[in-house]
């Protein structure tokens, strides 16, 4: 038995702890706030209830594989649904489309919106299932950074596609062209925000994100979001992981290139490994102490949002659990958060209503919204000033569309903000994913799950391999874990 010390309890730090848990170890996890989850929490008021972070859940198999390696049945501890709709989309001319979350339907909708021909969304989606089926055993389930793993059977058998995976274009080059149709290039293009990403830069293997939506399906657990993390708490408390919280770990401890424990609220405490479930610019400047950043932690930032959420007295029939309101212009938002720092006043706009889906979200006659717009990573550029601009032009946007007043209808209203993301959760500058994925090579610039400069030191969570996102969260435990 060693002694493991995981510092943050958000969703890659809890599944690192119950995987170090199950493989013997005396685990402690140490988290600065009072309350478990990181991004993905939880706001409760008036009878509302919102998903604080993250909103689209897919892969749920990731999840309920912890439950299954400690030996227990899932459904006691975890449910979750298939919702048929993947995403409502709406234009500022008049468009609306509504995506099913499965393949045969969307081709079906998408040919009749757009006016594309089947065959081609029929060769889309195939491609997209042939580029995640080829890329998933390298990219998503083991280290890219293992130099054996570069020998392995998965990856020697992907070397001859490569070629063939649109890793040197664009994904908005990519699906420009497979469709003619602006719009559902733009409906195609939206899944490079999954990661914080410009889908005019990130690298067209990303198009295989639209087939863990739309051929693998959406889902929703049924408790909300949260219950992914009170869920996977519950079942680390259960197997003896220890959780201490309003405990901030100041320093990670190294002799000799060897983590040798940490400083917690000025108390030294010693352990075996460390297991670093924030973020890794934070980790290496400031726990780290670290004068000279790695090339990993240097790169481009990835976006952050800003969210409203609003406790509305009305309902709206035409939404679903997940809506997307776009602009006219999608290239020049994207330049306005990785290249100006200018956020437009017609920006793309996602609504997510769980209330859809679980009707005590908000009370009767009533509907909870999470509102978010992404925006550059910047904490000093996105002032409280600017958030006041961004709700202005949301609500102006949102009446034009939807035909309503929505100052009326909210009755109760709280935000994040960039500054709010670092302060809670130590993302560099509210980044939300770490770095970008904006080039062909940015799978590889990622940070590393394990240290090559301090022994028995790992790093799990969104800023690490393979990058942000809950499945790649909990894929980053279990790399990170897998020697120890």
């Amino acid at each position: 038995m060693k002694k493991v010390i995981v510092i943050g309890s958000g969703i890659g730090g809890i599944a690192a702890a119950i995987r170090l848990k199950l493989k013997g170890h005396d685990v402690h996890v140490y988290e600065k706030n009072n309350y478990p989850g990181g991004k993905l929490t939880v706001i409760e008021s008036g009878g509302f209830r919102f998903d604080a972070g993250p909103s689209v859940f897919t892969l749920p198999h990731l999840v309920t594989e912890l439950f299954e390696l400690a030996g227990k049945n899932p459904s006691h501890y975890f449910e979750y649904i298939k919702h048929p709709i993947s995403t409502k989309y709406f234009w500022n001319d008049g468009t609306k489309f509504t995506a099913p979350a499965n393949q045969n339907d969307f081709i079906e909708a998408a040919s009749k919106t757009f006016g594309v021909e089947k065959s081609l969304l029929t060769k889309y989606f195939k491609d997209a299932q042939r580029k995640f089926k080829i890329s998933s055993p390298v990219f998503l389930n083991r280290s890219i950074h293992q130099v054996k793993n570069y020998w392995s059977k998965e990856y020697l058998t992907s070397y001859p596609s490569l070629v063939t995976m649109d890793i040197f274009k664009s994904m908005n080059a990519t699906n420009k062209s497979a469709f003619g149709n602006p719009k559902l290039i733009q409906v195609m293009d939206k899944f490079a925000s999954y990661i914080g990403s410009n889908p005019y830069k990130t690298p067209g293997i990303m198009t295989l994100l639209p087939h863990l939506e739309i051929t693998e399906g959406v889902y929703f657990p049924k408790d909300g979001m949260h219950a992914i993390t009170q869920s996977t708490f519950r079942l680390a408390k259960e197997l003896g992981v220890e959780f201490h919280f309003n405990s901030t770990v100041q320093e990670i401890k190294t002799e000799k290139n060897k983590v040798v424990g940490v400083q917690v609220d000025n108390h030294h405490i010693p352990c075996d490994f460390v297991f670093c479930n924030t973020d890794v610019h934070f980790a290496h400047k400031h726990l780290l102490n670290e004068n000279k950043l790695p090339f990993a932690v240097t790169q481009e930032r990835s976006s952050s949002v800003v969210v409203f959420y609003w406790g509305i007295n009305r309902t709206f029939e035409e939404l679903d659990l997940h809506n997307m309101f776009y602009p006219d212009n999608y290239e020049a938002e994207f330049d306005g958060i990785f290249k100006t720092g200018k956020i437009s006043p017609d920006a793309s706009i996602y609504i997510h209503r769980s209330c859809q889906v679980k009707p005590s979200d908000a009370p009767a006659g009533m509907e909870n919204w999470f509102v978010m717009i992404m925006v550059p990573s910047d904490t000093n550029k996105i002032t409280e000033h600017t958030v006041r601009d961004i709700r202005k032009h949301t609500i102006e946007k949102l009446n034009r569309i939807l035909q309503t007043n929505l100052e009326q209808h909210i009755v109760f209203e709280d935000h994040l903000s960039p500054q709010l993301i670092e302060q809670k959760t130590n993302s560099y500058h509210g980044a939300l994913h770490g770095v970008s994925t904006n080039s062909a090579f940015s799978f590889f610039y990622r940070h590393s799950n394990f240290s090559k400069k301090y022994k028995n030191l790992h790093f799990v969570g969104g800023s690490t391999h393979p990058g942000g996102g809950i499945p790649q969260c909990l894929q980053s435990a279990k790399i990170a874990t897998h020697d120890v």
